[in-house]
């Protein structure tokens, strides 16, 4: 969250485009926005967490600052190719 958006608030806008839905995610105060595509039976909490967790990223990368540890997420040895 950036220091001058302290409240929080932010604009998220759904858009089903067949079984996906496009989520745009926007900081009212600095404008910036961000997107993602999801399958629509996730649900929409599922999508908006992940939408604002990316606006987050962005903001902090934006602003020099490290991103947060995310501890939930298995250990993953470091492999070339992608893991899916």
């Amino acid at each position: 969250m950036s220091p001058d958006n302290a409240k929080g608030e932010y604009i998220v806008e759904f858009q089903q485009h067949g079984s996906s839905v496009k989520v745009s995610a926007i900081d009212p105060v600095t404008m910036m926005e961000v997107s993602i595509v999801g399958p629509s039976s996730v649900g929409q909490e599922e999508l908006k967490r992940t939408a604002l967790a990316k606006l987050h990223y962005v903001m902090n990368k934006k602003n020099g600052r490290p991103a947060p540890e995310n501890n939930s997420a298995p250990a993953v040895p470091k492999k070339p190719g992608i893991v899916v």
